[in-house]
């Protein structure tokens, strides 16, 4: 395991059991009411939500689906954090968790209609292999829903040389661009970016001729 991957892993499962009064759990509110607000679920699809945490984020877009009618979704997670998924199990008796890394999922080609990464991108240690998993995984057409922390340019430049000293494990922020042109490399295009204050969120659209 990574150095950075076992510093989120030891973070993680320390602050497990209280996640959601800890200072990570309060600042990923906004991030899980702005994800909700944008995400559209059909009946029969399949989500996946990376770095899925306690699974609070799955139990509230469940919730949401069921009062939109969609009652057949599929719900999967999977987190670095061995005590972050006993977690979101108990919390979700009904859905599906995996202790994985964001670069090794354990579902078979073309099979997640939409994928959902709320405020953890900057912890990934390669997101070329990320992007390569993500394409690997989901379907033609299929979505991918990331919501990441924003920075100015000069915050971003100042900021970035320190995370190797994060104890959560911090790797890098990214700009709007960096993510779009990472995923866009990897046979996405662009459907929706949205900038409020310190947040982005990123939609990719999957398009297999893309890079045919």
């Amino acid at each position: 395991m990574r150095k950075c991957e076992q510093k989120s892993k030891d973070n993680y499962d320390k602050i497990a059991d209280n996640y959601e009064s800890t200072f990570d759990g309060k600042f990923t509110v906004k991030f899980k009411e702005e994800l909700l607000k944008l995400i559209s679920i059909p009946s029969g699809g399949t989500v996946l939500d990376i770095a899925c945490g306690n699974g609070r984020f799955l139990k509230q877009l469940s919730n949401q689906a069921d009062l939109n009618g969609s009652h057949t979704i599929s719900m999967f997670g999977v987190d670095i954090s061995e005590k972050m998924i006993v977690n979101a199990k108990q919390l979700n008796p009904s859905m599906n968790f995996y202790v994985a890394g964001c670069d090794t999922l354990p579902f078979d080609d073309n099979t997640i209609d939409l994928i959902t990464v709320c405020a953890s991108f900057h912890h990934f240690p390669n997101i070329e292999k990320f992007a390569i998993e993500t394409r690997r995984v989901i379907k033609s057409d299929g979505l991918i829903y990331i919501a990441e922390i924003y920075l100015p340019y000069i915050i971003r430049v100042l900021c970035n040389p320190f995370l190797k000293f994060s104890k959560a494990g911090d790797v890098k922020f990214y700009s709007p661009n960096e993510i779009v042109s990472l995923f866009e490399n990897h046979g996405f295009i662009k459907d929706k970016v949205v900038i409020k204050g310190t947040m982005q969120i990123i939609v990719m659209r999957q398009n297999r001729l893309a890079l045919q």
